[in-house]
């Protein structure tokens, strides 16, 4: 029987943001929301060079791994950086990116 190996909770979560993060069309999203002074009311992609066909599914990567938040007010949806999650994505990348990675500067040389 072969031992099943188990995530951490952090692990878990810094994985989600990562995935949300994987596509440039996200990553302009988050640009474009991060810059707004409040919630945003309109048409995305009439803001950034994204399809129309594929920005809420875009919209809805980013919103399951709770980067953004949204509210549908008909005809329009309202979207805006989830600023706790935010945060907590900014810190879970600081620690991963802040580990040590071995004693030689020779490695795979």
């Amino acid at each position: 029987m072969q031992r099943q190996k188990s995530y951490t909770i952090t692990q878990e979560q810094l994985a989600r943001f990562a995935k949300a993060l994987g596509h440039p069309a996200r990553i302009a999203i988050l640009h474009f929301l991060a810059k707004q002074e409040t919630c945003y009311f309109g048409e995305i992609h009439k803001e950034l060079p994204i399809a129309k066909a594929t920005v809420s599914q875009h919209l809805k990567e980013l919103k399951e791994a709770g980067l953004i938040q949204g509210e549908i007010e008909m005809p329009k949806v309202k979207y805006c950086i989830n600023r706790e999650n935010w945060r907590l994505a900014c810190g879970l990348f600081e620690q991963f990116f802040a580990q040590h990675i071995g004693k030689s500067e020779k490695c795979c040389q």
